[in-house]
């Protein structure tokens, strides 16, 4: 099977447009078009569909042999970074997806210290959310992950625990109180969704499903705006508040809760060499990050 129309397969299926794929590979639309017409006449059957509301659009089919695709051209570019390593060699692309509060203190020194060790290895980061993440990882469009538990059946390195704490503004009536309680004042609750997708979801649903809230932002920095502007408490985990600017109170919140972060992989024996160099220095980082910070 041709491993180069294999490529143009997968590039076309994740940007779903004939133009952007010529563009992210530098060749002209006929020839992705012709190498598409190539495949599916090798396969005998339907890769993409074109739908005239929504465009190209994959087949059921097509969407199985995507992730099988993705996994061979793993395994060819594994081979080549083997071989690059036995030369002294590093010459490749990591794909990472990572939470939003991950990439702001946590991804820039993991990419300054593979810079400075491998000046020709780069990672390409993705942002995105647990549950979003989880998918990238399963369908192998990433080949590390950095998301909250529960970590489902990845295989997964435990980066370290942080306890969610309340956050609000100094004129607050509760400032002077030891610690938030979020039963009586969960109509104020602010929560942000790339904290909120994974065990602080699963407790309010099982142990706390009395607590509701009517506020779930997409980051922490907005969370701290909405909390600034007296628009309620937000409930953010520890590390992520400490490393935003902000002249909020800090308060332990009752029940108390604690969060796990990690990384995962589809499978630890298929990472290339070089994924296996940044998934080491990102465990590292996290444990140190996770100690300095409690």
């Amino acid at each position: 099977m041709n491993l180069h129309n294999l490529h143009i397969f997968t590039v076309v299926a994740e940007k779903m447009n004939i133009t952007e794929a010529a563009r992210e590979l530098y060749i002209t639309q006929p020839a992705v078009s012709k190498a598409i017409k190539n495949l599916e006449n090798q396969l005998n059957l339907r890769l993409f569909w074109r739908d005239k509301r929504n465009g190209l659009m994959l087949s059921e089919t097509g969407k199985e042999i995507l992730i099988l695709a993705r996994q061979l051209l793993m395994i060819e570019e594994k081979i080549r970074q083997i071989a690059n390593r036995e030369n002294g060699l590093v010459d490749c692309i990591v794909k990472v997806g990572a939470l939003p509060s991950i990439s702001s203190y946590l991804m820039p020194t993991a990419m300054s210290l593979v810079k400075s060790r491998y000046e020709s290895l780069r990672i390409q980061l993705a942002e995105g959310s647990s549950n979003e993440i989880k998918s990238w990882v399963e369908e192998r469009s990433v080949e590390i992950g950095i998301v909250l538990a529960p970590f489902d059946s990845f295989d997964r390195q435990l980066l370290y625990e942080d306890d969610m704490v309340a956050v609000l503004p100094q004129t607050h009536p509760l400032v002077s109180s030891e610690e938030i309680d979020l039963m009586k004042h969960q109509e104020e609750l602010i929560f942000c969704r790339s904290g909120y997708e994974g065990t602080l979801s699963n407790l309010l649903a099982d142990r706390y499903k009395e607590i509701t809230s009517h506020l779930i932002v997409q980051s922490a920095e907005t969370l701290v705006n909405m909390v600034q502007h007296g628009l309620g408490i937000g409930i953010i985990s520890r590390i992520s508040q400490a490393t935003l600017r902000h002249n909020l109170i800090v308060k332990p919140i009752s029940p108390s809760i604690s969060q796990q972060m990690g990384i995962i992989v589809h499978s630890l024996e298929e990472l290339t060499p070089a994924a296996r160099v940044v998934h080491d220095i990102l465990a590292g980082l996290g444990s140190d990050y996770g100690s300095n910070h409690r």
